[in-house]
């Protein structure tokens, strides 16, 4: 007497559960992070010529809310157009101050720079994305804030 094989019946448990797991990570941010008050901070580089970034730290209202070292793979991500969400949480609606500071080495000096926005929450999220830019009229980075259309 042959049994069946059980391989095909394991893969399809397999991707049932995969897709439960999916469905459960989405609904849980979607509980923790309502609409109505998500924050989500992203941050992204270009080239990279003039700034090597080594650790940045997000405060919101002057509370410390994220904080980043970065190694040499990250980095490199980073430089090849990679974009990192560096923050996710909620803010109640009204005016909020973000700000970041960055703290990186360049071509002759190191540099520990920040930049500040002031925002107004609404209902709908609200997405930021923190730039280094390297600006080749300056010869140097510049760092800043981008809010996102919604």
């Amino acid at each position: 007497m042959q049994q069946a094989p059980i391989a095909p019946e394991l893969e399809n448990l397999k991707e049932a559960v995969l897709t439960l797991n999916r469905d459960l990570l989405i609904l849980e941010e979607e509980l923790l992070y309502p609409a109505s008050s998500q924050v989500a901070i992203y941050i992204s580089m270009d080239l990279g010529q003039y700034f090597s970034l080594d650790a940045i730290k997000l405060e919101i209202d002057g509370q410390l809310v994220a904080s980043e070292l970065y190694s040499d793979k990250q980095v490199d991500a980073l430089f090849r157009g990679g974009v990192q969400r560096l923050y996710i949480g909620n803010l109640k609606s009204g005016e909020h101050e973000i700000a970041v500071f960055f703290t990186g080495r360049g071509p002759h000096q190191d540099y520990k720079r920040g930049a500040k926005l002031t925002v107004n929450k609404t209902q709908s999220p609200l997405v930021l994305e923190l730039r280094i830019i390297d600006s080749t009229a300056q010869l140097q980075p510049v760092f800043d804030i981008k809010e996102w259309q919604m």
